[in-house]
């Protein structure tokens, strides 16, 4: 076994970081009437990412014959804080906690790795895109403002 990042999913997870680089470019370059939106649109785009995130951490936590309630928890986590966020009338400040929290995802991602319940090459395929989407969520909104 390999713990090198297959292809298909080296290629679907860099696609993955598209939608927060083109936000922000157009934040950077305040292009027209899209630069301070840009930062809206890339909240909610990383909402869903966490949220995808937390399934994939049930479907982990699940592989286990019983699972373990607080792997469960874990798995809901993120959907239930990013909402709180979003709820924050400031998007710099929306934005700043989403990139925190996308960054305190990979402890629980290494959690589950340590624990078996992840493929052999997941942590070499989240920490690039946590970090470089925590990165681009931070700078959309720091530069819309």
């Amino acid at each position: 076994m390999t713990d090198r990042v297959p292809l298909v999913p080296a290629l679907l997870g860099a696609a993955g970081l598209l939608p927060p680089l083109i936000g922000a470019v157009v934040a950077y370059g305040d292009l027209g009437s899209f630069g301070p939106v840009a930062g809206g649109f890339i909240l909610t785009y990383a909402a869903l990412i966490l949220s995808f995130l937390g399934g994939s951490w049930w479907a982990f936590a699940s592989r286990e014959d019983r699972p373990r309630w607080w792997l469960l928890l874990l798995a809901v986590t993120p959907t239930l804080l990013v909402w709180s966020i979003l709820a924050m009338r400031s998007t710099v400040q929306a934005g700043l906690w989403t990139a925190a929290l996308i960054a305190v995802t990979l402890p629980i991602d290494l959690l589950f790795h340590r624990r078996g319940l992840t493929p052999r090459w997941w942590m070499k395929l989240r920490v690039p895109l946590s970090l470089g989407l925590a990165t681009l969520v931070a700078l959309t909104v720091w530069w819309g403002r």
